[in-house]
């Protein structure tokens, strides 16, 4: 063994097990001694395992290259992964320790990542975002957001119950933790499990690739060599019995338990149906038989679909030539998602799985019920607003479940509040693109919903109100999201619509999509879209032709009539509201031109003297929106007569928004400029 010479206590210990790991062996290491935590911070622990492929030379060549880092440990070979990570924790001094496996590599700044996030929130394990290479799934549920301070029953992390993380190392040396070398697999479990549960705080790192985790080409990762059912009961159960000592709330420990039936009981079963030993195979089964019924209540049952329901109850009864063709039916249904089709009766939604009412089997109903899967599948042919008329078609049915005696309602549900308005929609042209094995004849729909009345009679309040489609048919109800399955000619940018309530009060809609799962929802409000961002003007500039009028042109995204809009002129003192006049049309998106005579008084206003700064205004006295008109460079000196006295507007240079000063020529200057002579 070379050991790297006593130094100041790094921060982290990595320590990998290493089992011909070559060439993976050299990537890895590089992985870890370029990490921007920096070498005075780390120590590399590399245990080889009795390499036959060259790992221990390769290691050895490393640690020469690395003396500051590297400690590269020779043994002989071990069978599994656990004595070399245990002979690794034996020499770690880190305040953390971090396991990698030596097909594997980390991102550039992993370990910096996390040491800094259990640092800044007191965690004892902390997991960084991983991600397959080479084809290998890696875990993803409990990577969807950052989580500084999480545990076992309120988040996702009991689904990954592998070693590749940071843990505390003052934790595994308080509870005297090692890996088990009596197992060939699920070695890691145990100690994962317990270092979760004893943790003061558990963090995730979620918006960083922390570990890639690698598909070798050669498939010899440990996980996918490791055959027979027997190793699989072994670890599963010893899991059982530590949550059993470890979780004494039963509600807390068939959250965990959910994990080990979904995911370790179906690895065992499928490893129970390649056995070819009879001898072996039925005492695997009768092994399952007495897990299942020691661990399983009733209450996880019913959280499994149906598919799962059914297996458990095949492993349960020691059922295993039903689980064979449960095996074969679900082979089938992965190349053909119809197969076995949907049986429907009393409101309830049976999947017509192998040995459904069977009369010599005698299973019950209720491990075939998949009326709680089944989901609303939806199209939006059409979702536009006009004004305060929203219009909606397209389709909607019950996946699998014939449009028979069947209702639609389209409802807008409040995000926050959860108030809910709903409108029975009328027919509809049926959908052409169908499985072919359902009646969904009846699946078309209509609706028409007006925002000024949408709620009881009463304008839509102020809210993100999320459009959903409720549907029912043979006494089935469901109800889903919709938006995300729409045509093409459906406009998905959002464009807020201006519009007057019969008291005159103003309501502001913006249709729009949600990220990142696009689904339509009406924001009523203004509360994501303002209406200003969507009024976008270009310059100003004088109209051709005339005197003192000011064109503004601009590009529009949003319902608004010109009467909507006023210039509005504002000075230290002052504020005054000019009404314009359209040219062309305004009111829809695109290219709007707006103009407003600063020469003359128009609707009974004009201008006064002075310097001002223009902008667009609503002329609704309930809503605030102001955009200001940018400076224009290069526009001159308008002149015209008011009150039959020469007077200017003059745009003033150097200024972001545009500024006019509007005045009466001096006589002594409006002659002298007539004589040609110099103006001072």
């Amino acid at each position: 063994m070379n050991r790297v010479p006593d130094a100041a206590v790094p921060d982290v210990s990595v320590i990998v097990g290493a089992y011909n790991a070559m060439p993976y062996l050299t990537r890895c290491v590089r992985s870890v001694v370029d990490q921007t935590i920096g070498r005075d911070r780390i120590e590399l622990i590399v245990v080889d395992d009795g390499s036959t492929d060259g790992t221990g030379e390769e290691l050895d060549r490393l640690a020469a290259e690395f003396p500051t880092v590297v400690t590269v440990v020779h043994q002989k070979n071990s069978g599994g992964p656990s004595a070399p990570r245990n002979a690794g924790i034996e020499l770690a001094r880190g305040r953390f320790i971090f396991f990698l496996d030596a097909d594997d590599y980390l991102g550039d700044e992993a370990l910096e990542r996390m040491v800094s996030m259990a640092d800044t929130n007191g965690s004892d394990v902390v997991l960084g975002k991983m991600v397959g290479v080479g084809g290998r799934g890696a875990p993803k549920s409990m990577f969807q957001r950052n989580q500084p301070k999480t545990d076992v029953f309120t988040s996702r992390v009991y689904w990954t119950l592998n070693p590749l993380k940071l843990f505390r190392r003052e934790l595994i040396e308080r509870l005297g933790l090692r890996f088990r070398t009596d197992m060939r697999t699920g070695e890691d479990q145990p100690f994962v499990s317990m270092a979760y549960l004893h943790a003061a705080a558990i963090s995730v790192v979620a918006d960083y690739d922390c570990y890639y985790w690698v598909e070798r080409e050669d498939g010899n990762n440990v996980t996918r060599t490791t055959r027979g059912t027997h190793p699989r009961i072994k670890y599963l159960s010893a899991m059982f019995e530590l949550l059993a000592r470890e979780v004494k709330d039963s509600t807390k420990r068939d959250i965990l338990l959910r994990r080990h039936f979904d995911v370790d009981i179906k690895s065992a079963l499928r490893h129970l149906l390649r056995e070819t030993e009879p001898e072996i195979r039925d005492s695997a089964l009768a092994d399952i038989q007495r897990l299942i019924s020691a661990n399983l209540s009733d209450e996880l049952v019913a959280r499994y679909p149906a598919m799962h329901r059914l297996r458990l109850y095949f492993a349960r009864h020691g059922m295993l030539e039903e689980l064979r063709e449960l095996h074969r039916f679900e082979g089938a249904r992965k190349r053909d998602r119809a197969a076995g089709g949907t049986v429907v009766e009393k409101g309830r939604a049976y999947g017509a799985y192998p040995y459904f009412r069977d009369a010599s089997r005698a299973v019950p109903d209720h491990c075939y019920d998949i009326t709680r899967e089944l989901s609303v599948r939806h199209h939006l042919a059409t979702a536009e607003l006009d004004g305060s008329q929203l219009d909606l078609s397209g389709h909607a049915y019950i996946d699998t479940v014939d449009t028979v005696d069947t209702a639609i309602e389209a409802v807008l549900r409040e995000r926050d509040s959860g108030v809910e308005y709903s409108f029975p929609a009328g027919s509809g042209p049926a959908p052409e693109d169908t499985d072919g094995l359902h009646d969904y004849g009846n699946a078309g729909f209509s609706v028409r919903i007006d925002t000024l009345t949408a709620a009881d009679g009463k304008e839509l309040p102020p809210g993100l109100w999320d459009l959903h489609l409720r549907v029912r048919s043979q006494g089935i109800l469901k109800e889903g999201r919709a938006g995300n399955k729409r045509a093409g000619s459906i406009d998905s940018s959002p464009g807020p619509r201006l519009n007057r309530t019969a008291d005159g009060t103003s309501q502001v809609v913006t249709p729009y999509f949600t990220k990142p799962y696009d689904n339509f929802t009406l924001d009523v409000g203004q509360r994501k879209h303002r209406l200003q961002s969507h009024v976008k003007i270009e310059q100003a500039v004088w109209a051709t032709g005339t005197s003192g009028v000011l064109a503004i042109t601009g590009r529009l995204n949003a319902g608004i009539s010109s009467d909507d809009l006023v210039v509005r002129a504002t000075d230290k003192d002052r504020t005054i509201d000019l009404r314009g006049f359209q040219r062309g049309e305004f009111g829809s998106p695109g290219p709007f031109e707006l103009r407003v005579d600063l020469a003359k008084a128009f609707s009974g206003r004009v201008l006064p003297t002075g310097t001002w700064e223009l902008s667009l205004a609503l002329s609704a006295p309930d809503l605030t929106a102001t955009v200001w008109v940018p400076a224009t460079a290069g526009v001159p000196t308008s002149r015209f007569r008011r009150l039959g006295l020469p007077a200017y507007a003059k745009p003033l240079d150097k200024r972001q928004v545009f500024t006019v000063r509007v005045a009466f020529v001096d006589p002594v200057t409006g002659l002298r400029r007539r004589l040609g002579l110099r103006t001072t």
